[in-house]
């Protein structure tokens, strides 16, 4: 196919681009009669049997061969995939481009976020006309100081095909910025460092960590945490010293053992370090004063099993949000001196059908941030207990934050103020920032996202429903769909799924989700097990041996919004990614009848394989989460619901996939395999389309709209299923 371009991007690159980003997760479907006599063939793997025997039981894996990522026949028979996706989609290429430009079109193409005050500084970020990463920026004192450009990521990443900016950190001066860099998509970052005052960009880099720096209070020393380049584990934090090489950096603490991983941060008060070791059940804490580079780390709680706690600092006092006797978390106070679980002190009790999420500390003021029914409410405190109030946001569902949703904004990086700042979107409502003044109760919208065009969000209706659950339980779902809606089950439907890992999916806009809604689309999110919407017990009902119910959930709530007219089969569609892609699969294997069209983004669906193989990035820090199969109970059961292990000869709905070569976190060869072995066994005539992007991982591609490429292929993908075409 010629190289012809189109807005700036070659067509090709324009078709290729179907990497799901986790932060959005939106989706599509596909139908096959149109192109039915003109269908190309699919590409054949070909097998290669490898036994896989344990516990007695031995699997044949046909497609085992798949995970050789340097082998030529491995990006062969990917490119091959992914010219087969191209073919089918071929007929969708002008629509594509339509929905591309229909999306980028809401998006303000000169955007500031909102400032945020620190050390005597403003600091935002800004986007220009026609760039595609942010700029960051900062002026002294005063918003009508003059600009001092930071970053330009614009620049930064000329030549690159993915480029990240990551842990933007200034040291105490205000003089010096640490910043991590990835130009590969696979989360590693290469630390650097800027001198504010110069602009000179000095020689120290660090290769291989999280892309975060925390600055002691000499402002040459930084803590850093270091990955191992195989299993991406972050497992050592290290000391450097500016102007020294970074091999020689001090080792400060290694977390040894491989269920944990290890990252190093600031108090909100900045007087102390922490360093954090984190496993799925069990938290473990050292702390270290900012003005001591060179002293000693003290554990403030040695980990136990099942023990979870975080921790902040205020006056002489820790505070510690922990599940310590309280399943839902409680909020403890502790002195600096005596930070043992035995000298904690209930600051907030531990409450049934309330969890403690989060917390914020202010001079005169304890925010925090609850769940109930499955919905946040912020509680404002007073420290010398004369009153308390919470705040009252008025729609049905929604949510909102205190604390940075993203590492180029801080809410509420300061103690000494009266105002607390928040973000606040629903369904309907655009992403907004409030300043709220926690003595006379006075709320300031500050900004609210724009969406350019003729959006009105009284246009829109959202509400929430709960479906019933096989074993009885109560299922939130929330949905939106534009108001004049008829629900008559002739409507198509996108469900979203997670459910994993105790992440909380929260009721947010999308102006990208207005193609949907306004073409006569319901979009739904089911709030299943597995996920925290309804407290921690909602969590662990959806894990290790109850993983199931996650799966048997979704189908639940398939059902409901069909039962409840606002679907039928023949439109519902369903989307997840990453851990929500082990959803997609497993759902198909168990009702691929209920589903016109699935999503699976970057899907996690060899299970089995892949949570024995200690190798593979991520999989001893999940057996708390999955499992540990190398025990037969746990190998069973995964076993029984494993996505790739149980593909059968059977019919399967019309199905997407996507992967990421360099994925870090779901290895690309899951999802291949998985399409490889459908292909082989599947007895319907149903599209099944597999899109590896060469250049990205997880999160998709960089850039601030080549994203939505991705999008506005899905949405043509399934559009085109329901016989939408404008």
């Amino acid at each position: 196919m010629k190289n012809i371009k189109i807005n700036g991007w070659p067509k090709r690159t324009i078709l290729g681009f179907a990497v799901v980003s986790l932060v959005l997760l939106i989706s599509s479907g596909f139908t096959g009669c149109k192109m039915a006599t003109e269908m190309p063939e699919p590409p054949v793997a070909k097998k290669i049997p490898k036994e896989l025997t344990i516990h007695g039981d031995t699997r044949i894996d046909d497609y085992y061969w798949l995970n050789e990522r340097e082998n030529p026949e491995v990006i062969v028979y990917l490119t091959e995939e992914n010219e087969y996706k191209d073919a089918v989609m071929k007929h969708t290429e002008s629509f594509q481009i339509k929905l591309y430009d229909e999306i980028v079109g809401r998006i303000k193409k000169e955007e500031m976020s909102v400032p945020y005050k620190e050390s005597g500084y403003y600091y935002y970020s800004r986007y220009e006309e026609g760039g595609e990463y942010r700029i960051y920026c900062r002026r002294k004192g005063t918003m009508e100081a003059e600009e001092e450009i930071l970053l330009n990521v614009n620049e930064m990443a000329e030549g690159h095909d993915y480029y990240s900016v990551a842990g933007y950190s200034v040291s105490s001066n205000n003089n010096l910025l640490a910043f991590g860099v990835d130009t590969v998509s696979r989360r590693k970052y290469t630390i650097h460092f800027k001198n504010l005052k110069t602009g000179e960009i000095l020689p120290d880099k660090i290769p291989i960590t999280s892309g975060r720096a925390a600055w002691a209070n000499d402002n040459k020393t930084v803590f850093y945490t270091l990955k191992d380049e195989e299993t991406l584990r972050s497992y050592k934090i290290l000391k450097h010293v500016l102007g020294t090489d970074p091999s020689s950096d001090k080792e400060v603490f290694e977390e040894k053992d491989v269920t944990f991983s290890t990252y190093v941060s600031k108090s909100k008060s900045k007087k102390y370090l922490f360093i954090e070791s984190s496993h799925t059940l069990s938290d473990e804490c050292r702390f270290l004063d900012v003005n001591n580079p060179d002293g000693k780390f003290k554990i403030i709680q040695p980990r136990e099993k099942d023990l979870l706690y975080d921790v902040d600092h205020y006056k002489d006092k820790f505070y510690i949000r922990t599940n310590y006797k309280a399943k839902n978390f409680r909020l403890m106070a502790t002195p600096v001196n005596k930070t043992t679980k035995g000298n904690w002190e209930e600051v907030i009790p531990h409450r049934k059908d309330v969890l403690l999420q989060d917390f914020e500390i202010f001079k005169d003021f304890l925010v925090v941030k609850e769940r109930k029914n499955g919905l946040p409410n912020l509680r404002i405190m007073r420290w010398d207990k004369k009153g308390e109030h919470y705040l009252d946001f008025g729609e049905e569902t929604y949510n909102a934050s205190i604390s940075s949703s993203s590492y180029y904004i801080e809410l509420n990086p300061e103690i000494d103020t009266p105002f607390l700042r928040y973000e606040y979107t629903s369904l309907t409502t655009p992403r907004s920032v409030f300043d709220y003044n926690m003595n006379t109760k006075e709320k300031t919208l500050l900004k609210q996202q724009e969406v350019v065009g003729d959006f009105d969000s009284d246009n829109y209706h959202a509400e929430r429903l709960y479906a019933t659950a096989r074993d009885g339980t109560k299922v939130p779902i929330s949905l939106v769909y534009r108001k004049g809606l008829e629900k008559n089950g002739a409507n198509p439907l996108f469900l979203y799924g997670y459910g994993s890992y105790g992440s909380i999916m929260n009721a947010s806009f999308s102006s990208v989700r207005l193609s949907l809604l306004d073409r006569g689309f319901v979009y739904a999110i089911a709030h299943i097990r597995g996920g925290q919407e309804m407290g921690r017990y909602w969590y662990e009902e959806g894990k290790l041996l109850k993983k199931k119910n996650t799966f048997t959930d979704f189908i639940d709530c398939a059902e409901h919004l069909v039962a409840e007219k606002f679907t039928n089969p023949d439109k519902l569609f369903a989307q997840g990614g990453s851990a929500g892609g082990l959803l997609m699969g497993a759902i198909v294997n168990m009702r691929p009848d209920l589903f016109k069209g699935v999503i699976a983004a970057v899907p996690f669906v060899d299970v089995v394989t892949t949570m024995l193989d200690t190798s593979i990035p991520l999989t001893t820090f999940e057996w708390d989460e999955w499992g540990d199969p190398n025990k037969k109970e746990y190998y069973d059961y995964m076993l029984s619901y494993s996505p790739y292990d149980n593909v059968e000869a059977k019919d399967y709905p019309m199905m997407l996939v996507t992967t990421g070569l360099h994925d870090s976190q779901v290895q690309y060869f899951e999802p291949a395999k998985w399409v490889a072995k459908l292909r082989a066994l599947k007895t319907d005539d149903n599209i099944l389309l597999l899109h590896t992007n060469m250049e990205a991982g997880h999160g998709g591609v960089s850039g601030r709209f080549r994203r939505y490429i991705e999008y506005a292929l899905e949405y043509a993908f399934m559009m085109d299923l329901v016989g939408i075409n404008k």
